[in-house]
């Protein structure tokens, strides 16, 4: 049997189970740290519940994915979970799952890792989502998700400072509803709303346009052209306003040229 024909049967079993998402429908990839929690706490010791060097290392990330060569439009990370819209007609790989969820878990886990200096592990998943609404849906489950995670996340670090333990912490937590919550921690000083809007809405990555000034080479005259560059977003909307943000971008709206909040 020569290679080619060996090729051809072998290549069978490694692409029997290929799935690829039909054309028409949105790509949203969702990654999230594999057990970052560990990770931030316990090996490498970072602020809890928020730290400004993690919150950074994650817009990197995103930054990153988003300037591999795919139409990723949209890049959007909350505590240790990224979110990437692609553009609706993007085509990479014919739109292969098991090539875009093992080049994005890659690339993802490299990048960080680098910036860390140690291993951290991405893994990755695929949504399929069929028309705007459920697009614009998406992303603001993930926001609402922020927000539940920072409330939850300051009440039981709050209660690990005053000595609780990690389970008697989680426990008092389960079934407090939030108007709870938030008196919880307004008892200890803490005002939800004063907390900075990153830790509770996420933060966002777009494509925004802005004007380069340049040199003619020619005629040695000054000149301005357009340029796109990646803006980070740390006051992002909510809610409805936050809606008609992922609607801009799907319109293709490139957003005001002033992104210029750069993680501190």
């Amino acid at each position: 049997m020569d290679f080619d024909e060996l090729d051809q049967q072998m290549r069978v079993f490694e692409t029997a189970h290929d799935h690829c998402v039909l054309p028409g429908m949105t790509i949203v990839a969702r990654l999230d740290g594999r057990g970052f929690t560990r990770l931030t706490k316990e090996v490498h010791h970072f602020d809890a519940p928020f730290d400004i060097r993690f919150r950074d290392h994650m817009v990197a990330t995103v930054e990153h994915l988003m300037g591999i060569g795919m139409r990723i439009i949209y890049g959007y990370t909350q505590s240790d979970e990224i979110s990437l819209l692609f553009h609706v007609d993007e085509t990479s790989f014919n739109r292969k799952e098991r090539k875009l969820i093992s080049i994005l878990a890659g690339e993802a886990s490299a990048i960080f890792s680098l910036r860390l200096g140690a291993l951290g592990i991405f893994d990755c998943r695929i949504c399929q989502l069929p028309d705007r609404r459920r697009v614009i849906d998406y992303f603001r489950w993930r926001q609402e998700d922020a927000n539940r995670n920072a409330l939850n996340a300051h009440c039981y670090w709050s209660q690990r400072r005053e000595g609780a333990d990690p389970k008697a912490a989680a426990a008092r937590l389960s079934g407090m509803a939030i108007a709870d919550k938030n008196e919880f921690l307004h008892q200890r000083g803490i005002n939800v709303n004063d907390l900075p809007n990153w830790q509770k809405r996420g933060i966002g990555v777009r494509w925004v346009q802005v004007i380069k000034e340049g040199l003619n080479p020619i005629t040695g005259q000054s000149v301005q052209a357009q340029r796109r560059r990646l803006g980070v977003d740390l006051e992002l909307p909510m809610r409805d306003d936050y809606a008609a943000y992922i609607q801009a971008i799907l319109d293709g709206d490139p957003g005001p040229s002033a992104f210029d909040q750069q993680p501190a």
